[in-house]
């Protein structure tokens, strides 16, 4: 029985450092900039969150109040989803 929880313990502590690498959120807030040549949306909490290749920023501009799903990856918040908030 030892083995078998040091065995769990061990593969779980090799596996840790991967749940750190792309961690899924949220953030609402207010538009502050919208940047289609560096395809990025700032926030007025000042974060920055880059969009997807082929992503449509139709009705997006400054002060209109979004829910971006993200998924950080090495440091960058990368949008997976975003939806205007009512």
């Amino acid at each position: 029985m030892r083995f078998a929880i040091s065995a769990l313990l061990t593969v779980s502590a090799m596996l840790a450092p991967f749940s750190s690498w792309a961690q899924s959120a949220d953030a609402t807030g207010l538009i502050a900039e919208v940047s289609t040549a560096e395809q990025t949306i700032k926030l007025s909490d000042g974060k920055v969150y880059q969009t997807p290749a082929e992503f449509n920023f139709e009705g997006l501009e400054k002060d209109v109040e979004v829910v971006i799903f993200y998924t950080e990856i090495d440091g960058k918040r990368m949008i997976n989803d975003l939806e205007l908030a009512q």
